[in-house]
């Protein structure tokens, strides 16, 4: 059994740090978080992106000498981290299905022979039979599980793969284990320690808080955020720039026309890694000033001159958010991140989350007919007449839940009655992240200070930021503001009445009882309040109460000091959000291109052969059932070689899609239904190899 050695004094770390990284100093909170880990204690470190969290496993892993066990999630992070610690010298290798299978076995026998300092593996390794008894043959030093919040189900990016390590860590004990991770909220904290079996962890949640990033957040109809966008792009002040949206088609839209003034590409998904890694190259080099990229692809760039991230669209939590508003200022100068919104973002995320998350009666369905034996798939959904794609999703669920047992050839029998409730809390869950986010947005608060509050750095979270439209709103790049009317200075009397009369109440009550008339709407009344808290009058607060089991989110309004003091005789000069839609200056249009309006609907569905790159589709290949038979074949093999049902890999319907398109490359493969990055890259090349015998790979 190897036994680490005693903890290095700090003076020993500092040196370290320079000999082994070429650091002269920490950054904050790192040390204390080596020193932790060094002297072997569990540690759950919750810091944001850019802030340093890869040191404060890597430096403790070299003091403590031996074999650091990495777990992590994401292939192109862990090959990144992997080629950093080579070129600093260290023995580093890594495992997953990525790469061949002669390289894992070598790998595996310099992990036995004790020649690694580093072994990074992805989760779904530890599924592998003989594979956790092979890393149980040697005490590892360290146990590292990066990006955590994944085995969380309440966090934003849960993975059922990652929900298992809990069950191999012992084999590994006593080794100390480090979390880490750049977005977890409390509740997704405590599930982290709890999941891991960590010991006593020391908890360290720091960092969230980015001076220099002035956050603004204006209400926008949709057809208004394009031209807004390259209004507020047009000053070179701004740029470089990220520009976030919902889909691929507004990407490639919105790049095509911010590019008709700056250098700018899309970034998404649907493009081939090839072009992926041509845009990151030249947006890092400077030759492209502007990114647009889809919210739900995370683009892995860590430029510190963005200057301005701006969102297009209302994102599906505030961890996500913050995540991507964090790739501005990463120099530590002046940048401002601008959310659009408006009501409409709801429905497109009702409708998502109802796709995502189906009713529970759905599922219940399902339930009531399974049995203790097995039948198969295709017929258990005939007896229930559901939608296959609805059907689908349900059996996802009920299997990730474990309502549902599915073999790698879908053969699907009854799971365990207790998946009900489990299920239950995950939809809330992911509903509560998408209110939370619309609250955020409509919150009359300072914008960073609520942030970090959301992430549980209470220490950190009473003082405003003193920049964002909350706290600056002379500053303010979109947002306009105008002063009080007569009407609303009058209303702003009788709040202050009311709550000198009844100290705090909640703003719903305030508005029902001092508006029974419905003379100001409520969101002209949250206006006024939003006002009178930007003037010091009256003081907001964020409070839930329970009913029904659920805690339900309200906010509270109280006089400060100042609201004390207001009366009929106060002069009054409230800062009013103006709640018209700003707009851009006419747009001079250039030969051959549409106009700024003809823009804004292209943008929500422009046509397929309009979009940059995209050539009009030809006429498809007439499908063939023996390679229909085939891909289903490879599927079935694949699934069963790892243990998981076969909807897992892909999807019927994917699998149909994949037939009748016949892609030839990944940028085709991602216009399947179903199909998404992750399959792309990870079985692009056996995909194609099946269904365009004799091609090469692309």
């Amino acid at each position: 059994m190897t036994v680490a050695p005693p903890p290095p004094a700090p003076s020993d770390l500092a040196v370290l740090l320079r000999r082994s990284f070429g650091f002269s100093t920490f950054l904050p909170n790192q040390e204390a978080v080596c020193q932790a880990v060094i002297e072997g204690r569990d540690v759950l470190l919750v810091m944001p992106t850019g802030s340093g969290k890869s040191l404060c496993y890597q430096l403790p892993a070299i003091a403590r000498g031996g074999t650091t066990l990495v777990i992590s999630p994401l292939i192109a992070l862990m090959e990144d981290q992997v080629a950093k610690l080579k070129a600093h010298g260290f023995a580093v290798e890594s495992i997953h299905s990525g790469r061949r299978r002669m390289d894992l076995r070598e790998v595996c026998r310099d992990y036995l022979s004790g020649k690694l300092q580093f072994l990074f593996i992805a989760p779904e390794r530890l599924r592998v039979t003989g594979f956790p008894e092979m890393l149980a043959k040697r005490q590892v030093s360290l146990i590292v599980v990066d990006e955590a919040h994944c085995i969380s189900q309440w966090g934003h990016d849960f993975r059922p793969d990652y929900r298992r390590l809990g069950k191999y860590v012992p084999s590994l004990r006593p080794t100390p284990v480090i979390a880490l991770t750049a977005t977890a909220t409390p509740p997704v904290q405590d599930d982290i320690v709890e999941q891991l079996g960590l010991v006593r962890p020391k908890r360290f949640i720091h960092g969230f808080r980015r001076a220099n990033i002035a956050i603004e957040v204006v209400e926008v109809a949709p057809s208004e955020r394009s031209p807004l966008a390259r209004e507020l792009l047009s000053d070179s002040q701004r740029r470089p720039a990220i520009v976030y949206t919902p889909t691929r088609k507004q990407a490639e839209s919105l790049a095509n026309e911010l590019g008709a003034y700056h250098p700018s590409a899309a970034y998404h998904a649907g493009l081939d890694a090839e072009r992926r890694k041509q845009v990151q190259e030249e947006f890092q080099a400077g030759k492209l000033e502007i990114i647009v990229a889809t919210i739900a692809f995370g683009m892995g760039i860590d430029k510190p001159d963005v200057r301005t991230v701006i969102h297009t669209a209302l994102p599906g939590s505030i961890e996500a958010y913050y995540q991507e508003i964090g790739r501005a200022g990463r120099d530590g100068k002046p940048s401002r991140a601008l959310l659009m919104h408006s009501y409409a973002d709801r429905h497109t995320h009702d409708f998502f989350f109802e796709r995502n998350y189906p009713d529970v009666a759905v599922l219940d369905g399902i339930f009531a007919l399974l049995q203790p034996q097995s039948q198969a798939k295709h017929e258990l959904q005939k007896q229930l007449l559901t939608d296959p794609d609805v059907f689908d999703r349900a059996l996802e669920k009920l299997w990730t839940y474990g309502g549902a047992v599915v073999d790698f050839a879908e053969n699907v029998s009854r799971g365990h009655d207790a998946w009900r409730e489990s299920y239950l809390a995950q939809r809330q869950h992911k509903r509560e992240q998408i209110e939370n986010m619309i609250r955020y947005a409509e919150s009359n608060q300072c914008r960073m200070a609520s942030v970090v509050r959301h992430f549980g750095d209470l220490a950190d979270s009473e003082k405003p930021c003193g920049i964002c439209d909350y706290c600056a709103p002379a500053k303010c790049t979109a947002q306009r503001f105008r002063t009080a009317t007569e009407a609303e200075c009058a209303a702003l009397l009788r709040v202050t009445a009311e709550l000198r009369a009844v100290g705090a109440r909640s703003t719903g009550k305030l508005y029902t009882e001092l508006c029974p008339q419905n003379e100001m709407s409520r969101d002209d009344f949250e206006n006024l309040l939003g006002g009178m808290a930007r003037a010091g009058i009256v003081s907001l607060a964020d409070a839930v109460f329970e009913k029904n089991g659920r805690q339900i989110p309200y906010r509270t309004a109280r006089l400060t000091p100042a609201g004390w003091e207001v009366d009929g005789r106060t002069s009054l000069d409230l800062v009013m959000k103006d709640r018209e839609p700003p707009s851009a200056p006419p747009k001079r249009r250039k030969k051959g291109r549409l106009t700024a309006s003809e823009k804004s609907l292209a943008i929500l569905a422009p046509p397929r052969a309009a979009v940059a790159g995209r050539k009009p589709k030809v006429s498809r290949p007439m499908p063939d059932p023996g390679i229909e038979e085939a891909l289903r074949a490879w599927r079935l093999a694949e699934a069963r070689r790892l243990g998981v049902p076969a909807f897992r890999i892909f999807t019927d319907r994917a699998l149909t899609g994949l037939v009748e398109l016949r892609p030839s490359t990944n940028g085709e493969m991602l216009d399947v239904p179903g199909i998404g990055l992750r399959i792309a890259e990870k079985y692009g090349n056996e995909i194609r190899r099946i269904l365009r015998p004799g091609t090469r790979d692309h």
